[in-house]
């Protein structure tokens, strides 16, 4: 493995592979950090950097034309190359090849994000689409607005977001989903089992445990020989890290796909930093390797990183994940990590608009879930960080403001 580079900090030349809010804030932060070097910002798609969750909601029904970030590269200084595709890294040489040339670094910050997962036969199908990019935005508003009858394969988060828009676009929606609940890769049964009657009040039908067997133009066969009209198809099962470009790099991978980063969010590659949804890190507060898709995520790493490229400051970089999600008409909210609980504690009956869960480690709060109770999270997250301990009892009664059941 190559040394790195003696090169004097503010001589270096900082070259970020990504340019969604990850790779955007990088470079931001390095400039608002005081690094004053070169600063190169490579994105595969041609459109200016953008933002993501207004994709699902003002862009996809026509209500906003794009989301570009308000930010001015010029004057900072950072080099735009736009609708260049990075096929590949030479650690030793600390180069990255893309189909214009050679591109090289004094630093590398990994930060491509996610890739959407897609349905096994279903390529080059007419009317099946993703929602990942501001052009898959673009071809769906149409879709939305001649109000054709839509399936949705997936109920996670981007599935009920894109049966929200399409709802309230006036679509007919059917979303079908493999495991027996919504959200079953991201929450527990019981919590997740409330969500189910969304669907229906929103005037969606939602098919759990539905397998799709087959599409075709105009319908979704499932396994059990339904079969369902589809106007357009839209797949949301997941997303995995766009690593696929580093095979042989040397760069070590996890088995999610994931960049291994350290603590600091350096890789395995001297000089090679990764951030945002391509990247897992180790977290102390949760001991654990944690890979966070979500948006906020994409906004704090990036802090750390350029406090790491400058060194005067070094970060370990160890948040309290969290996420928002706007759907049927409910405000969902999430901090933490729940998976090491040992104690599920509810504040408020599920049945009515709002109502939040708060998970508990040794008494400790290592998570909170909040639908329409924005002040459980903001709470909740500041006690999360702080290491509170809950007295459970308190906790589960919804008029004690969260803050006022921590054990003193």
């Amino acid at each position: 493995m190559s040394e790195q580079r003696e090169v004097p900090v503010g001589q270096r030349r900082v070259v970020i592979v990504g340019a969604g809010m990850a790779g955007v804030q990088t470079a931001v932060a390095l400039r608002e950090q005081g690094f004053d070097g070169p600063v190169t910002l490579i994105g595969a798609e041609p459109h200016q950097p953008y933002d993501r969750p207004p994709l699902s909601k003002a862009v996809l029904l026509g209500k906003a034309e794009g989301s570009a970030f308000e930010v001015d590269f010029e004057s900072l200084g950072v080099e735009l190359r736009l609708g260049r595709e990075v096929t590949g890294l030479r650690v030793e040489a600390h180069e990255l090849d893309t189909a214009q040339g050679p591109v090289p670094y004094d630093v590398l910050v990994l930060a491509t994000g996610a890739e959407p997962l897609h349905l096994p036969g279903a390529s080059g199908i007419p009317g099946v689409h993703l929602l990942r990019t501001l052009d898959d935005a673009q071809r769906l508003r149409p879709v939305l607005a001649e109000q054709h009858d839509i399936v949705v394969v997936g109920a996670g988060w981007i599935g009920a977001e894109f049966a929200t828009a399409a709802r309230d676009a006036g679509c007919a929606v059917t979303v079908v989903e493999a495991a027996d609940r919504p959200l079953a890769g991201a929450l527990p049964a019981e919590v997740a089992a409330p969500m189910t009657a969304w669907y229906a009040e929103s005037g969606a039908v939602l098919r759990t445990g539905a397998r799709v067997q087959a599409i075709e133009e105009g319908a979704v066969l499932l396994s059990d020989g339904t079969r369902v009209p589809a106007g357009a198809v839209v797949v949301g099962i997941g997303a995995r890290p766009a690593t696929s470009w580093l095979a042989g790099s040397g760069i070590e991978l996890g088995p999610d796909g994931a960049v291994v980063a350290d603590a600091s969010l350096r890789t395995s590659a001297p000089d090679v930093y990764a951030v945002g949804d391509c990247a897992s890190f180790p977290s102390a507060r949760y001991g654990a390797r944690l890979l966070v898709h979500h948006w906020d995520n994409a906004l704090q790493g990036p802090r750390a990183v350029a406090s790491n490229v400058i060194g005067t400051q070094p970060a370990v970089y160890d948040p309290v994940p969290y996420f928002w999600s706007e759907q049927f008409g409910r405000f969902v909210q999430y901090a933490g990590h729940h998976g090491s609980a040992d104690r599920l504690v509810w504040r408020g009956d599920p049945a009515t608009p709002a109502w939040s869960v708060c998970w508990l480690r040794g008494g400790v709060l290592v998570a909170v879930l909040a639908v329409g109770r924005p002040r459980d999270l903001a709470q909740g997250r500041k006690l999360i960080e702080a290491g509170a301990v809950l007295d459970a009892d308190r906790a589960a009664d919804a008029s004690v403001p969260l803050k006022s059941a921590v054990v003193k």
